[in-house]
């Protein structure tokens, strides 16, 4: 056997091995791509119907949204209509309540005087009542002439 002989067997088997590991990586990666193929399609089983739950979850999600939203909007009409109406029975029955009790108040001060003792309120519940009704009058006196209980004040005098 000669020199040239020995290097061709020596590609050649060099050749084989070399086909033989590339064949077996092959066939490995062949396995890889398969159990790849299987894993795939299973996610891609269970994906779909998990998406569509959750596509009907964000419907539901929106659907209870928009009730809320409608609740909310009643709820601030019902507020402003509470707040219109409380400030046009504080218009129509303050300002005749506080003058009355004014009234009451000077009649007795005067007839008090006038039998020549002064009398202010003694109890604290009564003193209190009548610096709310001072309070209740500065107030009144006080208020924005172009608000909404000054134009009522206006339909109510006439």
């Amino acid at each position: 056997m000669s020199v040239g002989e020995l290097a061709g067997l020596l590609v050649a088997v060099f050749w084989a091995v070399l086909v033989t590991l590339l064949a077996v990586v092959l066939v490995r990666l062949s396995r890889v791509l398969k159990e790849a193929t299987v894993l795939v399609s299973a996610v891609t089983e269970q994906a779909v119907p998990l998406l569509t739950d959750a596509g009907a979850a964000v419907r539901s999600a929106n659907e209870q949204l928009e009730r809320v939203d409608e609740i909310t909007a009643n709820v601030q009409d019902a507020a402003a209509n509470a707040n219109a109406l409380s400030s046009t029975v504080a218009a129509t029955l303050g300002g005749p309540l506080v003058k009355v009790a004014a009234f009451s108040y000077g009649v007795r001060k005067a007839v008090a005087k006038q039998q020549g003792t002064a009398t202010l309120p003694t109890q604290p519940a009564e003193r209190e009542e009548l610096a709310r009704l001072i309070r209740a009058e500065v107030r009144a006196a006080t208020a924005p002439k172009s608000g909404l209980l000054s134009r009522v004040r206006r339909a109510v005098k006439g």
